[in-house]
């Protein structure tokens, strides 16, 4: 759920930031984030409920402030949502895999129309070396996966396919080391 926004104008009721906090802004100049930034991003991403108030509270800022650089970082695309993080395991598809595609020349687009239109398919990507794309799919079992990969492979632009199968996943998608070392910077 993202936090409650209310109106503010950026700027009005900010408080200098607490001692040793960058005062930056971000995006200042270029497009890095400071440390004010690092640490709000952190603190919603570990307390996603948590509102603006109460961030500007934990962060010792006025709530315009928080309000300000919250609308900075969605403008800029540097926070893209407050959405759930859903395990896809926990809805019922626990087997995960990548698949390298060949397409044929000339056919980015239908296989990219063609692959958005696969529930399974949780992201694509353009890719450099062998293939030309690398896309993340899950299935309900080793069975269903052969279901899966016949619904994504069955499209005449793509010419050839390799699948591997996720055994574990030591280090899931993260984020918050890399704010903190973007915010020390």
């Amino acid at each position: 759920m993202p936090p409650a926004h209310s109106p503010s104008s950026p700027g009005s009721s900010d408080s200098p930031a607490p001692q040793g906090a960058a005062t930056t802004p971000a995006g200042g100049g270029n497009d890095s984030i400071d440390a004010l930034d690092g640490r709000l991003i952190r603190l919603l991403a570990e307390e996603p409920r948590i509102g603006v108030l109460e961030c500007s509270r934990r962060l010792q800022v006025a709530r315009g402030t928080v309000q300000a650089r919250l609308d900075r970082l969605q403008a800029k695309g540097v926070i893209s949502g407050f959405g759930p993080e859903v395990d896809p395991a926990a809805i019922g598809y626990p087997v995960t895999a990548f698949a390298t595609l060949e397409i044929s020349q000339g056919q980015g687009a239908d296989v990219r129309a063609h692959l958005a239109r696969v529930p399974e398919v949780l992201e694509l990507h353009t890719i450099t070396g062998i293939g030309d794309m690398l896309v993340r799919i899950v299935a309900r079992s080793n069975a269903d996966l052969q279901r899966v990969i016949d619904r994504v492979v069955g499209f005449d632009g793509i010419v050839r396919s390799s699948t591997a199968i996720v055994l574990e996943n030591p280090v899931p998608y993260r984020i918050l080391p890399l704010v903190d070392q973007a915010a020390a910077e």
